[in-house]
C-alpha cells in the first residue's frame, strides 16, 4: 500500500467512526414534523442552507505501474480556516478520492464507459453525516482515457434532487470544464427549497444561451433519500424482511453487488425501512477496497462492497452476521434464525402486503409511499403505546420500561421487545422522546393515532 493510500485510510478513519454515534442534533421526527406542520414557513428555514459544501473533481494518475485517485480541482476553495476547520478539510479532502473510486488501483485507460451516479457517506466523531454524490465517467474526446469523477459533497440528503444536478454537470463536462463552475457558483448562492418546493438557477451555456435550470425537492421528506424500486428489483419480499430485522437487531450486515449506484441505492433503502429509528452503528455503502478489514468488526455495521472483492471478503475472519449478493438476490451466508425473531402474525402480514403492493404498484413513487407506511405500521403495531409510558416524575421525565413491555397482550411480541428495547437505536429514540416532550405532532405520531381510530371503529 502506498504512503498516498494510507494518508487516505487515516482520514477515513477519522471521518467514519467505528462506534456509537450521536443522534443528530435535528431529530428525524422533529424535523419532519416541522416540515409537514408549517410549510408555509419552510422557506425561511432554509434560506441559510447551501446546497454543497465542495464540488470535486478527482481524476487517476500514474504512480509507478498503477493508477491513484487524486483531487484535481476543488471548488470553492476556503481560505481564512481557523486550525480545527482546516483540519477537518484536510481529512476529508484526502478521504474523498478513495470513495470516488473503490475499487482499488487496477484501472487502465477505456475507448468506451457508460457513467455511473452513486453516493456515499462520511461519519463525523460527532455522529453528524455528509453525504458524497457522485457521476463518474469519461471526459469528452477520441482515443483512450481514464474515468474522472464529479463529487458534490454535501450535508443533506436528497439523492434524486443530486442526481439531476450531476446530470447538468456531466452536460456541461461534455461541452468544456470551465462552463461548469459557473452553474455550480449560481447553485452554491441559491437557497435550498424546502419539501415540494422548486429553486430556479439561471445557467449560460455556449452555443445555447441562457438555460433556467429547475431543481424540485421531493413532497416527502422522509423519501428524498430512497427509492424502493432498486431493492424489490435485486431481493425477494422474504429477503428484504430479513434484511430489515437484522438491522432493526443491530446485527453485522455486508452487501454485494456489481455497480456502485446499485449498493448506495439499496443500502439507503434499506437503511430507511427502519423510520422513526435511525441506524446508530458504522454504515458506508460504499466500501473502500483498502477498507475491507472493516468488515472484521466484532460491532454492527452496514456495509457495501464491490462484488469483484468477493474473493479477498471471503478470506477475512468475519463475525457472524449476514451477506447480501445484490447481483443474484440470495445470502451468501446468515446466522439461520432471521425468519425466527419476527413474531409469525406480523411477519406474515409484512410478507403479504409487501407481496401484494409488488403486483398492484404502478410507479416508483407509488411503490415509496406503501411500502414506507407499511414499515412505520408495523412500527406503530408494536412500540406505538409508547407516549403512555413516558411519564413527569419532578424534574425528570420518565420511560416505564418495564410497563412499557408488559403492557403488550401478545407475548410474541413482548419477547421481540426485550430484544429490541436492548439496542442503540430504541434507546436513543426514547432519549429522544424525553428531551423534545413537547415536539410538534409528527408523520409517526399521526399514523398511531389513525390506528388507534381505526381500532376503536372496529369495536
Amino acid at each position: 500500500m502506498s504512503q498516498l493510500t494510507s494518508a487516505f485510510r487515516r482520514s477515513i478513519r477519522r471521518l467514519t467512526w467505528h462506534g456509537r454515534q450521536q443522534r443528530p442534533r435535528t431529530s428525524i421526527e422533529r424535523s419532519v414534523s416541522e416540515r409537514e406542520a408549517k410549510p408555509e414557513k419552510d422557506s425561511s428555514r432554509y434560506s441559510g442552507q447551501l446546497f454543497f459544501e465542495y464540488l470535486v473533481v478527482v481524476s487517476l494518475k500514474k504512480s509507478g505501474d498503477v493508477y491513484e485517485p487524486q483531487i484535481a480541482y476543488q471548488f470553492p476553495k476556503r481560505e481564512n480556516l481557523i486550525r480545527s476547520q482546516k483540519e477537518e478539510e484536510e481529512n476529508l479532502l484526502k478521504a474523498i478520492p478513495l470513495f470516488c473510486f473503490p475499487d482499488g488501483n487496477t484501472w487502465a485507460p477505456l475507448t468506451e464507459y457508460e457513467s455511473e451516479t452513486f453516493s456515499f457517506v462520511l461519519t463525523n466523531v460527532d455522529g453528524s453525516r455528509k453525504f458524497g454524490y457522485c457521476r463518474r465517467l469519461l471526459p469528452r474526446g477520441g482515443g483512450v482515457q481514464l474515468p474522472e469523477v464529479f463529487c458534490i459533497i454535501s450535508c443533506l440528503g436528497c439523492f434524486s434532487l443530486f442526481s439531476k444536478i450531476l446530470d447538468e454537470v456531466e452536460k456541461r463536462r461534455q461541452i468544456c470544464m470551465a462552463v461548469i463552475y459557473p452553474f455550480m457558483q449560481g447553485l452554491r448562492e441559491a437557497a435550498f427549497p424546502a419539501p415540494g418546493k422548486t429553486v430556479c438557477v439561471k445557467s449560460f451555456i455556449p452555443g445555447s444561451g441562457t438555460e433556467n435550470i429547475e431543481l424540485t425537492r421531493p413532497a416527502d421528506s422522509r423519501l428524498e433519500h430512497v427509492d424502493f424500486a432498486s431493492l424489490f428489483k435485486y431481493l425477494s419480499e422474504e429477503h428484504i424482511i430479513d434484511i430489515f430485522v437484522s438491522m432493526l437487531l443491530e446485527r453485522r450486515v455486508i452487501f454485494l453487488a456489481e455497480e456502485l449506484s446499485t449498493l448506495s441505492q439499496c443500502i439507503h433503502g434499506v437503511a430507511a425501512l427502519l423510520y422513526p429509528f435511525t441506524w446508530q452503528h458504522t454504515y458506508i455503502p460504499v466500501l473502500p477496497k483498502v477498507m475491507l478489514d472493516t468488515v472484521c468488526s466484532p460491532t454492527p455495521f452496514v456495509v457495501g462492497v464491490q462484488r469483484q472483492f468477493l474473493e479477498e471478503l471471503q478470506e477475512l475472519p468475519i463475525e457472524e452476521g449476514l451477506i447480501v449478493d445484490l447481483h443474484t438476490g440470495e445470502f451468501l451466508k446468515k446466522i439461520g434464525d432471521e425468519k425466527d425473531l419476527l413474531p409469525k402474525k406480523l411477519y406474515k402480514e409484512l410478507l403479504n402486503t409487501l407481496q401484494n403492493q409488488r403486483k398492484t404498484c404502478q410507479s416508483s413513487e407509488e411503490l415509496n409511499d406503501l411500502v414506507t407506511n407499511t414499515f412505520v405500521l408495523f412500527f406503530v403495531k408494536i412500540v406505538g403505546h409508547y407516549s403512555t409510558h413516558i411519564k413527569r416524575n419532578r424534574e425528570h421525565i420518565v420511560f416505564q420500561e418495564k410497563e412499557f413491555r408488559k403492557s403488550v397482550t401478545s407475548k410474541s411480541i413482548r419477547s421481540f421487545l426485550k430484544d429490541f428495547m436492548v439496542t442503540q437505536m430504541f434507546s436513543l429514540f426514547i432519549e429522544e422522546l424525553q428531551g423534545h416532550p413537547f415536539a410538534e405532532e409528527g408523520f409517526f405520531q399521526r399514523k398511531i393515532k389513525e390506528y388507534n381510530e381505526s381500532r376503536k371503529k372496529v369495536k
